[in-house]
């Protein structure tokens, strides 16, 4: 689960959905696809809200795990989901996808990881990412399958902030 980067105000004569991504939120992406390669992270797929700062956010983070980018899905139900919505969309995988990376917005991405997070999170930050696993190899089935939370990362928790 990944909450996109910091985006620019810059211009407010744009919709909330065209805003682009500031140059800090392009440089502290950076530093999470560092530590995502470090991990040897490479997600089957990523699915992104259509807000121009996910899809932007999902396609820098793609292009620095070396994932093609016909591999990153818009899915336009992701701008205005909720908790219940990601979990619809993880649902309906298929399941050949071992693993996918879903970029969106919050509060439908706190509240989504506070199911598994424990001690929970007042807020997933910008760029910040939470990594599930389930033990199950039916995405219906993520519901009730045990879980283990992989890592947390925000990039305020890395050195090069």
């Amino acid at each position: 689960i990944v909450r996109h980067a910091k985006s620019s105000w810059d211009d407010f004569s744009l919709s909330d959905h065209d805003r682009p991504l500031s140059k800090t939120g392009v440089r502290k992406t950076g530093h999470i696809i560092e530590y995502l390669q470090k991990k040897g992270i490479k997600p089957d797929l990523f699915m992104s809200s259509s807000a121009l700062r996910a899809k932007t956010t999902a396609f820098q983070i793609a292009g620095g795990l070396g994932v093609p980018a016909e591999k990153v899905k818009i899915e336009k139900q992701l701008y205005h989901a909720d908790a219940d919505s990601i979990y619809s969309t993880l649902l309906d995988l298929p399941d050949d996808v071992d693993s996918v990376m879903i970029f969106g917005h919050n509060p439908a991405l706190t509240y989504f990881v506070n199911n598994y997070l424990r001690p929970e999170i007042d807020n997933l930050p910008t760029s910040g990412v939470v990594s599930i696993g389930f033990r199950t190899d039916k995405w219906e089935k993520i519901i009730d399958a045990k879980f283990r939370v992989n890592f947390v990362v925000f990039p305020g928790m890395l050195k090069n902030k």
